[in-house]
C-alpha cells in the first residue's frame, strides 16, 4: 500500500488497489498544500490567520482541517505539533515534489504534469493564501515546462523524434514566447523530413513574436530552420574523428566559433559511423562545451548534444563522462534560473564523480553559484570554498577562477569588502597567468563594484572601462551588463544620476540580447534601477518595481540578489532549503585517485 498526493490539475490522494478518504472541504487540501511547500512548519496560529480568518472560531476550523488531512493520509503520515510538522511515509510520493526534484522519466508520467497547481479552486476568504498559491502556481509551472524541455531533449536523443515532438508541442503551448520550446520544436521537424511543418511552426513563431514583442525570432530559431535531416554517412577512421575534433577545439579556442562547431558537428556524425563509444562521447562533450559556452546563443542546441552524450555514456557505464554531462546539463539549468533542475543535476554529478577533482571542481562551483543565486549565502559559501580545494588539487586555474569569482560575489553581496577584493584579486591573477582573457571582465567587474563601495570611484571606473571594453571586443552580453551596471554605480556616486540611468537601460539591453541570458544578472541590474529609482525618485520607478516584484516572486528568481538582508542569512536558516549533501573533503578525493 502506498500513497500518492496528487496537486497538479484536479487534487486528489491516490492509494495502491485502495479507496482513499476524499476531503470534504476546499481549505483542506489548501492547508495540505501549504504544509507540503512551505519551507518550514508553520504556527497553528500562522495557519489559522492565512485560511481561516473569517471563520467564528479559526483555530477550531484549523483543527478540523487538520483531523481531514490525517484521515486522508492514514497510516502514510503523521500530521502534529506546534508548529506543525508534516512527515510522510518512506513509500508515500507528492507530484510536485517529482516535478521539482524527480527525473524527467518519473515527471512525464504524472497525469497533471503542465496543469496548474490546485487547478480551478477558489480558496474564499484567505487573501494571503491566494497570494502564496499564485506564486507557487508559477514556480511550477515554470518547472513542468522545463521537464517537458527535457524529456524531448532525451527522447531525440534517444531517436524518438516523435515522442520528442509530443513533449516539444506541450512545452511550447505553455509558454508559446519561450524561443527555446519553438526552436526545439523547429528543430524536431525538420529532423524527421517534415520540412512542411517545420515551416509553419516557424511562420507561426515569427507572426507571434512579432505582434507580441515586436521582434523576430533568433539565432536559435533560426539554427533550428536549417538542421539537417537525420541521416548516416560513409564509415572513417578513429584519427579523423580524432583530427577533426582537435581542429574544432582549436578553432574554438581562438575565437573561430562557426569554423569549430562545424567540425565538431562533424566530428560527431563520424563518430557514430566508427562506432567507438570513447570517440562518440569526446566528439559530442567537445560540441556541446562550445555551444554552451561560446558566444552565441546557442545552449540549446549543445543540451540536445549533452543529453546524447549523457544517455551513451549512462548505457555504457562511463561514470566520468556521466557526471561531466550532468555538470553542464546543471550549468544551462543555472544559468536560466531553473534552480531545482540545476540542483537536480549538479548533486548526480558530483555523485558521479567523487574520483574525480577536476569534475568536483565544476560540479561543486556550479553548485554553489546556484546557491549564491537563490541567496542562501552560508550554503553558497561553503560549496565554493570546497569547489576552489578540488581545483586546486586538479590543477586546474581556470576553475579554481571562476570559483574564486563567485566566492568574491557572495562576499560583495554580503558587504565583507575586504574579503572580496582579496578573492576578485586572485581570481583576476589567476586568469591573467592561464590568459584566460575571455573570463577576464567578470572578475574585474565586480572588483571595481568593491572599490565602488569603498569609496574609491576614480580607480573603480578604469577597473570597470577596461572591463566593458575587453567585453565588447569579446561581444559577450553577460559580462558587457555586468561592466556597464558598475559603471552606472560610478556615476551615480559622481553626482550624475542622467548617466547611471542611462547606463543601467544599456546594462540590461546588452545582457538579454541573445536568447540564453544569465537570467540572475538580468535581476541584478534590475535590482539596481529599482534602488536607484526610488532614490532619485525616476518617473520609472513603479514600473521597474513590479518588474522586480515579478522576478521575485515569480519561478525564475527565488529571491533578491542584493544582500539587503545578508547578515541573517548567514547567521540564521538558509533562505532556501537544499537536499543534505555532503561532499568528500578535496585531501580525501587526492588520496583516492
Amino acid at each position: 500500500m502506498s500513497l500518492t498526493v496528487h496537486l497538479l490539475g484536479r487534487p486528489h490522494l491516490e492509494r495502491t488497489a485502495e479507496e482513499v478518504y476524499e476531503f470534504r472541504g476546499r481549505k483542506s487540501w489548501a492547508l495540505l498544500t501549504y504544509l507540503l511547500l512551505s519551507e518550514r512548519p508553520p504556527s497553528r496560529s500562522q495557519l489559522a490567520s492565512l485560511l481561516f480568518s473569517e471563520a467564528d472560531d479559526p483555530l477550531r476550523a484549523l483543527r478540523w482541517s487538520l483531523s481531514e488531512i490525517r484521515r486522508g493520509l492514514d497510516d502514510d503520515g503523521t500530521l502534529e505539533g506546534d508548529p506543525v510538522v508534516l512527515q510522510l511515509g518512506p513509500d508515500a510520493s507528492v507530484d510536485v515534489d517529482i516535478v521539482a526534484r524527480g527525473s524527467s522519466a518519473d515527471a512525464v508520467a504524472l497525469p497533471g504534469l503542465g496543469a496548474d497547481l490546485l487547478e480551478g479552486m477558489d480558496i474564499r476568504g484567505a487573501a494571503g493564501f491566494s497570494a502564496w498559491l499564485l506564486c507557487e502556481q508559477r514556480h511550477l509551472a515554470a518547472a513542468s515546462e522545463a521537464i517537458l524541455h527535457e524529456a524531448a531533449l532525451r527522447a531525440k536523443a534517444n531517436g524518438a523524434f516523435n515522442m520528442a515532438i509530443g513533449f516539444a508541442a506541450r512545452a511550447a503551448s505553455m509558454s508559446p514566447l519561450d524561443e527555446n520550446h519553438q526552436a526545439l520544436l523547429i528543430r524536431l521537424y525538420r529532423l524527421i523530413g517534415d520540412d512542411a511543418a517545420a515551416k509553419r511552426q516557424l511562420v507561426a513563431c515569427t507572426e507571434l513574436f512579432d505582434r507580441e514583442l515586436g521582434v523576430e525570432p533568433g539565432i536559435a530559431v533560426q539554427a533550428a530552420i536549417r538542421e539537417p535531416r537525420y541521416q548516416r554517412r560513409t564509415a572513417v577512421d578513429e584519427a579523423s574523428v580524432d583530427a577533426l575534433v582537435e581542429a574544432g577545439v582549436a578553432a574554438v579556442s581562438v575565437g573561430a566559433t562557426d569554423a569549430g562547431v562545424q567540425s565538431l558537428r562533424m566530428a560527431v556524425g563520424l563518430a557514430d559511423d566508427v562506432g567507438s563509444t570513447d570517440h562518440r562521447l569526446s566528439a559530442r562533450l567537445a560540441l556541446a562545451e562550445a555551444l554552451i559556452h561560446s558566444i552565441g546563443g546557442l545552449d540549446e542546441d549543445g543540451l540536445a548534444t549533452l543529453h546524447e552524450a549523457h544517455d551513451i555514456a549512462l548505457a555504457e557505464g562511463r561514470s566520468d563522462a556521466v557526471a561531466q554531462a550532468r555538470s553542464e546539463l546543471g550549468y544551462v539549468d543555472f544559468l536560466r534560473a531553473r534552480y531545482d533542475r540545476a540542483e537536480v543535476w549538479l548533486i548526480d554529478a558530483a555523485m558521479a564523480a567523487e574520483s574525480s577533482p577536476a569534475i568536483m571542481a565544476k560540479s561543486t562551483t556550479y553548485l554553489g553559484s546556484v546557491e549564491s543565486d537563490r541567496s542562501n549565502y552560508p550554503g553558497a559559501l561553503g560549496l565554493l570554498d570546497q569547489a576552489v580545494s578540488f581545483a586546486r588539487v586538479a590543477g586546474d586555474h581556470r576553475r579554481e577562477a571562476f570559483a574564486l569569482s563567485m566566492l568574491g560575489r557572495v562576499n560583495l553581496l554580503c558587504g565583507d569588502l575586504d574579503q572580496a577584493a582579496d578573492q576578485l584579486d586572485a581570481a583576476m591573477e589567476l586568469a591573467e597567468s592561464d590568459r584566460w582573457l575571455a573570463f577576464l571582465p567578470w572578475p574585474q567587474a565586480l572588483r571595481g563594484e568593491v572599490q565602488v563601495k569603498q569609496g574609491d570611484g576614480s580607480g573603480a571606473e578604469e577597473l570597470l572601462q577596461h572591463a566593458f571594453a575587453r567585453a565588447c571586443q569579446l561581444g559577450d552580453p553577460c559580462w558587457e551588463g555586468t561592466a556597464a551596471r558598475g559603471l552606472a554605480l560610478v556615476a551615480d556616486t559622481s553626482g550624475d544620476p542622467g548617466r547611471a540611468f542611462e547606463l543601467l537601460a544599456d546594462a540590461r539591453a546588452r545582457c538579454n540580447r541573445f536568447v540564453d541570458p544569465y537570467v540572475w544578472l538580468d535581476v541584478y541590474i534590475l535590482d539596481a534601477q529599482c534602488e536607484l529609482g526610488i532614490r532619485r525618485s525616476h518617473p520609472d520607478s513603479a514600473r521597474w518595481w513590479r518588474r522586480c516584484a515579478i522576478w521575485h516572486r515569480g519561478p525564475r528568481c527565488e529571491s533578491s540578489p542584493s544582500g539587503r538582508s545578508c547578515t541573517a542569512r548567514r547567521s540564521g536558516t538558509p533562505t532556501t532549503a537544499m537536499p543534505q549533501f555532503s561532499l568528500l573533503p578535496a585531501s580525501t578525493i587526492h588520496r583516492s585517485s
